[in-house]
């Protein structure tokens, strides 16, 4: 049983070592997976989304204003990790490097425009300008990177916590934690975590050690400050200080564990943190989530 386990292992890490050239085969199965998982969220988007509302012909909006701008870091993050995932499995077939670059970022930028057209042409919503230029900082976050430096020294990431916000708004801002981490603004946090030794190299510092700068709002019920049906609402801006994790800076030899490593690096590992709002207050967070 155990030798069976081990094989199994062994073969497993095969699977999910990058190819050191290009293999057609696994470059198929890239392009194929991701045009099924594309074409089926848009579907199941549409159902879901669009179809309880009528539709227009297609118009844009400005709403570069609300929910103090946490729905555009939203943007920025999407894109700039589903651009991080088409280049990882483009580099797990073996692609060149330069395609990589030019198919691999155009999944998530593509992917997004083509949800902003379907606002577009909702009545209910318009095609964004602002979310338009947030997808396009996330793909050029990644992009940038890879050309100036050939790794990600500065990752995007992703904390959230509960708020009391939630209760008040279930619709709007979800009812239950798996609606919630996605639909309160609230208790989302997006951080621009930098590694450390990338820029200082040095051997004092471990590699894998992060400074992070973060991103919240909170006080939001709605993402129009004067709307009419929540006048008392006190919502502010924070900004973040705290340490992290490049959990794919941790040395293994196994494929398994920096696949999950490099999965698992989306989210801001707590640690301490200080806070600065909107109203010049400063707040220790003894674990920051």
């Amino acid at each position: 049983m155990a030798s069976n386990f081990l094989f199994s292992q062994s073969n497993f890490n095969k699977v999910l070592k990058p190819s050191d050239s290009l293999n057609k085969s696994r470059r198929n199965t890239v392009i194929i997976t991701e045009s099924v998982l594309a074409s089926t969220t848009l579907i199941s988007l549409h159902q879901l989304w669009y179809a309880d509302y009528p539709r227009s012909s297609f118009k844009t909006l400005n709403d570069s204003g609300e929910w103090l701008q946490m729905d555009k870091m939203g943007h920025v993050f999407s894109s700039y990790q589903l651009s991080r995932l088409g280049v990882g499995a483009l580099n797990w077939a073996g692609v060149k490097e330069k395609n990589q670059l030019i198919y691999g970022s155009a999944l998530g930028l593509g992917f997004l425009t083509t949800v902003e057209v379907m606002d577009g042409f909702s009545k209910e919503w318009g095609f964004s300008w602002t979310d338009m230029a947030a997808n396009a900082a996330g793909t050029g976050l990644y992009v940038g990177q890879q050309l100036l430096w050939k790794e990600q020294r500065i990752t995007l990431k992703y904390s959230f916590h509960r708020t009391q916000f939630a209760k008040q708004r279930p619709n709007k801002l979800g009812n239950g934690l798996s609606e919630e981490f996605l639909k309160d603004y609230n208790g989302q946090t997006y951080w621009l975590s930098a590694n450390i030794n990338s820029f200082l190299k040095t051997e004092t510092i471990p590699n894998w050690l992060n400074l992070a700068f973060g991103f919240g709002a909170e006080g939001m019920l709605t993402g129009e400050a004067r709307d009419p049906l929540f006048l008392n609402q006190n919502r502010r801006r924070q900004f973040y200080l705290s340490l992290d994790v490049d959990l794919t800076k941790i040395k293994t030899k196994s494929n398994v564990m920096k696949t999950i490593f490099d999965v698992f690096n989306v989210i801001k590992v707590p640690f301490p943190a200080i806070e600065l709002n909107d109203n010049g207050r400063v707040k220790w967070h003894p674990v920051y989530f």
